[in-house]
């Protein structure tokens, strides 16, 4: 159940009703992944009727709720066709653990990642080679649309760089893709004690270990990978040594169980060199998820060191 906790007492609270385990019994007879179906997921957003004598009125709870959406937000029931409303956990994020030495907080596998790389950006004040900070959504879903990776609009902005800069030309644009260097902002799985069985702990990432390289990604196998060169990873190995950045290396769980892809692989194919590099993360897309303060704080650093010596 995902619930939106409204940071200011007047802020609306909306939720996701739960079945009572005493009803469950048929429930419980399915499959997890069929247990709850996405089109089952309805909003309870008001019981009360509007105030009206309108006898032509049939649903008076519907009719109070837009008007409530109308009086405090100008939105119509029309506006509801193009409008983007997502219910989520929407509390601060907080300390967690008895030192507090974690976060927990909702959606950490990519807010952690945009906060350290523009943190990071900010903190370059005079690079030795252009360098950006890009951040993209529809990565779950593929990273298609126009504000996803998929999209042309990087490729497209630098070649408005080039034509700025100097005659453009379509081979300059490719050299410039191809000479550049990346680290793939993405969190991976932690070790975690309670389900140990979905990780190779030889080679999986722990909480307060420092930031993660992954070398490669894929799921079940290596489908869908992107895997850096040694000559890469070597030369970022040399980087965040002579910075006393604390890295680690990592996989998204046991080879053949599952795994996960990145937009890694959407940069590489211009012939860039990238790499996966983040933080482990507990409960990932849970409505709350769990990271350490210690892995956050090394993975800035790393991407200042990047950032500064590549």
């Amino acid at each position: 159940m995902k619930v939106v906790i409204g940071e200011d007492e007047a802020d609306p609270v909306l939720g996701i009703s739960d079945l009572l385990i005493h009803l469950s019994s048929e429930q419980l007879e399915k499959k997890l992944k069929d247990a709850i179906s996405g089109e089952d997921l309805n909003i309870c957003a008001g019981t009360f009727e509007i105030e009206s004598d309108d006898e032509k009125l049939k649903d008076k709870v519907k009719e109070n709720v837009l008007t409530i959406l109308n009086s405090k937000y100008d939105i119509t029931e029309e506006d509801l066709v193009s409008s983007e409303i997502q219910l989520v956990p929407a509390g601060r994020a907080r300390d967690y653990g008895l030192d507090k030495s974690m976060i927990i907080g909702y959606g950490q596998d990519d807010r952690v990642c945009s906060y350290a790389s523009f943190e990071a950006f900010l903190d370059v004040e005079a690079p030795t080679k252009t360098t950006c900070c890009v951040l993209v959504d529809k990565e779950e879903i593929g990273s298609y649309g126009a504000s996803g990776m998929n999209s042309n609009f990087f490729e497209n902005t630098v070649a408005e760089i080039v034509n700025l800069v100097d005659s453009f030309s379509d081979i300059k644009v490719r050299r410039a893709l191809a000479n550049s260097k990346m680290l793939s902002s993405d969190v991976t799985a932690g070790v975690d004690p309670n389900f140990p069985s979905v990780l190779e702990t030889h080679n999986a990432p722990c909480f307060g270990k420092g930031v993660v390289f992954m070398k490669y990604t894929g799921s079940r196998g290596k489908a869908g990978s992107s895997e850096a060169n040694a000559e890469y990873v070597a030369q970022l190995r040399k980087i965040m040594d002579e910075n006393k950045v604390f890295w680690q290396t990592g996989e998204l769980g046991k080879i053949d169980l599952g795994g996960g892809g990145t937009i890694a692989h959407i940069l590489a194919k211009y012939g860039m060199d990238v790499i996966d590099c983040g933080v482990p993360v507990h409960s990932m897309h849970a409505p709350w998820e769990i990271t350490s303060k210690v892995d956050l704080y090394e993975m800035k650093k790393a991407y200042v060191a990047f950032l500064t010596c590549i």
